[in-house]
Formats: structure tokens, C-alpha cells, sequence
């Protein structure tokens, strides 16, 4: 898998108000055939069948689109190499494999290679992103509690 191959620009207005309305769309057509299993998708006068779980996660994608979000896809099943893990993460590819070598991400070695699983690095992004919510919050109850005006 090659994170850097994917189009991972933020969408413009324009684009976030069309997200917006086809998600909204598509909600509403999910929530009117439960029943349904698959759904006809026509693009330049081709006829394509889906499935209803593409349906779903292409309302998923559309709502974080509206909401002005990048977004990519990856199997949560997908190994990642080092550099792409450090992309994800916005650190230096030394700093993961310190992360890796400190045991705080598991890995496993492909030859001379680290692989990391993307549900592994997930979960620590996850958990880091927690530990700065909860800083936030300390530090911001302090401020108040201080009076320092914010």
C-alpha cells in the first residue's frame, strides 16, 4: 500500500456543499429501503450494481468530505511500512521506529523491514489523541481555576 499515491487534499467549498447533499441523499434513500441489498449506481450512462455496505461507507466518506475532511481508505487488515506509518502519524520515520523499538506500536520484521498493522497504529493514534484531550482539559481547568482569563 503506498499512502503518498493517494489524492489526499482537502475539499474545497464546492465540493464540501456536493458531499453535503449526497450524503444527506443517500442517508435518506438507506434509511427508506432497509430492506434493499445492493443499489444501482448510473455514472456516464454506465449502470453499475453495489453493494449495500458500498452505499454505506460512501455516505460515511461523503459526510467527512461535507465536513471539510480528507479522507483515505485502508484495510484495517493492511501492513504499512514505516514512512507510511510516520505519514499518518505527521512524525519523522525515526520517530516511529523508536515508537516500534520502545514497544509502544507492535511490528513485525518482513527480512530487514519493519511492517506495522494499520488497526496497531490506529490504536495508538487513538490513545495518543486521548492523552492530549485529557492534558487539554487539565491545563484548561487550570487556567480557570487560575483565572488567567481563557
Amino acid at each position: 500500500m503506498n499512502v503518498r499515491e493517494q489524492n489526499n487534499g482537502l475539499p474545497d467549498a464546492e465540493v464540501a456543499a456536493l458531499a453535503r447533499e449526497s450524503a444527506s441523499e443517500l442517508a435518506r434513500l438507506l434509511a427508506e429501503k432497509p430492506e434493499a441489498e445492493r443499489a444501482q449506481v448510473r455514472m456516464d450512462g454506465t449502470d453499475l450494481i453495489v453493494p449495500r455496505q458500498a452505499v454505506s461507507l460512501l455516505r460515511d466518506i461523503l459526510a467527512q468530505m461535507a465536513q471539510g475532511n480528507a479522507v483515505t481508505i485502508v484495510p484495517t487488515h493492511a501492513e504499512l511500512s514505516t514512512q507510511e506509518a510516520a505519514s499518518i502519524l505527521n512524525v519523522s520515520r525515526p520517530f516511529v521506529i523508536k515508537l516500534l523499538e520502545q514497544g509502544e506500536i507492535p511490528f513485525r520484521k518482513a527480512g530487514t523491514h519493519r511492517r506495522i498493522r494499520y488497526e496497531d497504529l490506529m490504536r495508538y493514534k487513538a490513545r495518543m489523541d486521548s492523552d492530549s484531550r485529557e492534558a487539554m482539559d487539565a491545563l484548561a481547568a487550570q487556567a480557570q481555576k487560575l483565572n488567567m482569563g481563557y
